[in-house]
C-alpha cells in the first residue's frame, strides 16, 4: 500500500507541472495575439497609446486614444481571441481639443522631422506615440537608444504651447 502511494505522488506532481506549463503557454499565446490584434486596428496611430495586461484568461486594456471608436474596436477584437474569457477596458478617450490637435501635429513634425529620428516614421505604426491631454504631453513607446529617447524629449520640449512633457519612452534592448 505504501509503495503504491509513493508512485502516485510523483505522477500527480507531473500532471500539475504540465498543467502549469500549459497555462503559461496559453498566456503567452494570448499575449502575442492581443498585441497583434491591437497593432492591426485600422485607426490605431501615432496619437494613440494602447497597452494591455494579461492575467490568466483576463485581458485589461489600458492607454489613451483620440477616437471613442478605437476604444470599442480594441475591446471587440480582444474579446474574439480564443481563450480570453474577460476583457476590462480601461482605455481613456482623450477630450477633443483644437489646441491639443495643433500640439500633436507640431510634436509629430518636431520628432519625426529630426534627422536622428526620421527612421522611426517609416513603420506602419511609428513606435513613438504622442499623447496630448489639455496641453500636457506624454511620449510612449520604444526607441533603439538612450540618445534617441533624449532627442525625442528635447524636440517635444521645444514645441510651443506644451505645458509639460513626460518622456516614458523605453530603450529596446
Amino acid at each position: 500500500m505504501t509503495r503504491r502511494l509513493l508512485t502516485r505522488v510523483p505522477l500527480f506532481l507531473l500532471v500539475a507541472v504540465a498543467a502549469a506549463a500549459g497555462a503559461d503557454r496559453g498566456a503567452e499565446r494570448i499575449t502575442r495575439e492581443v498585441r497583434h490584434e491591437l497593432v492591426m486596428l485600422p485607426y490605431y496611430g501615432v496619437f494613440d497609446n494602447l497597452a494591455y495586461k494579461v492575467d490568466g484568461f483576463t485581458v485589461t486594456l489600458i492607454g489613451q486614444v483620440t477616437r471613442p471608436t478605437l476604444k470599442s474596436d480594441a475591446e471587440n477584437v480582444v474579446k474574439k481571441i480564443e481563450g480570453v474569457e474577460h476583457v476590462k477596458n480601461e482605455i481613456e478617450v482623450l477630450p477633443p481639443s483644437p489646441n491639443d490637435d495643433r500640439i500633436r501635429r507640431a510634436v509629430y513634425r518636431a520628432i519625426y522631422g529630426h534627422t536622428a529620428l526620421d527612421r522611426y516614421a517609416l513603420q506602419a505604426v511609428p513606435p513613438i506615440h504622442i499623447i496630448v491631454k489639455n496641453g500636457n504631453l506624454t511620449l510612449e513607446g520604444v526607441v533603439a537608444s538612450e540618445g534617441d529617447k533624449n532627442i525625442a524629449g528635447i524636440q517635444a520640449n521645444g514645441v510651443s504651447g506644451v505645458f509639460s512633457v513626460t518622456n516614458n519612452l523605453r530603450v529596446e534592448k
